[in-house]
């Protein structure tokens, strides 16, 4: 694989916690900055989902007996402030970017717009998706793949706590073995926790590949754009 064009970066929420369980640390955002543009230095648009996670899991015992709607609007507006700070972060070192809500706020983000979103990514900026697809009942994960195929990402690059696809959890089972590589139908019908269904199908009918890597590890971000071999490939 050569070097990827356009990217869309699938992060979760909790990797901006650092260590801790819930909200934001600074140190990590500023590190996670820096490697996304290095990446966007060397010429690769990005495109970036953040997950609303290390806020809304502090709030998970309230959520538990609320509104399923309720609570997935609250999840959306999470990834707002995910979306702020990392934008702030790339900000402060000189990368221009732009945070798109898919809900409308326009005192804090554009409202998104595809084709507008298209003409930031080719001018360079690193471009934001919040607010998730603005439905409830649609992770981030889908709203990643929703968002992925809309500005004709390449690939969506899934980051992780750990450096692929397991049969199973490889943090609680030491003898979990690892693919190199897995077919979306694989990954549907043996039920491995990578995505939720919605996008695995939505990437399987567009042949949208998946590759899934650990972001713990240094320089990983900029090994999988420029096309090495990192982590899982899901085709």
């Amino acid at each position: 694989m050569g070097a990827f064009r356009r990217i869309l970066l699938k992060l979760s929420g909790e990797v901006l916690a650092g260590g801790g369980d819930f909200g934001i640390h600074a140190g990590r955002v500023q590190a996670l900055a820096r490697e996304v543009s290095e990446v966007a230095a060397a010429g690769v648009q990005i495109g970036v989902v953040v997950g609303g996670g290390n806020i809304f899991r502090g709030l998970s015992s309230a959520a538990q007996s609320m509104d399923r709607v309720t609570a997935d609007h609250m999840g959306m507006l999470a990834t707002v402030i995910n979306s702020l700070a990392m934008s702030d972060a790339l900000e402060q070192i000189g990368i221009p970017t732009r945070v798109m809500s898919a809900i409308e706020m326009h005192q804090v983000a554009e409202p998104y717009i595809r084709r507008r979103a298209i003409r930031h990514l080719e001018k360079g900026r690193i471009t934001i998706f919040a607010g998730g697809t603005s439905n409830p009942f649609f992770s981030t994960d889908t709203a990643a793949t929703l968002r992925a195929l809309e500005i004709k990402a390449e690939v969506i690059a899934k980051a992780t706590r750990v450096d692929g696809v397991y049969d199973k959890d490889p943090l609680k089972f030491p003898d979990a073995v690892k693919y190199p590589d897995v077919t979306f139908l694989e990954v549907l019908a043996k039920g491995l926790g990578v995505m939720d269904a919605t996008s695995i199908a939505m990437c399987r009918d567009n042949r949208l590949p998946i590759i899934v890597f650990n972001l713990n590890t240094p320089g990983n971000i900029m090994r999988m754009a420029m096309g090495e071999h990192v982590g899982t490939l899901i085709h």
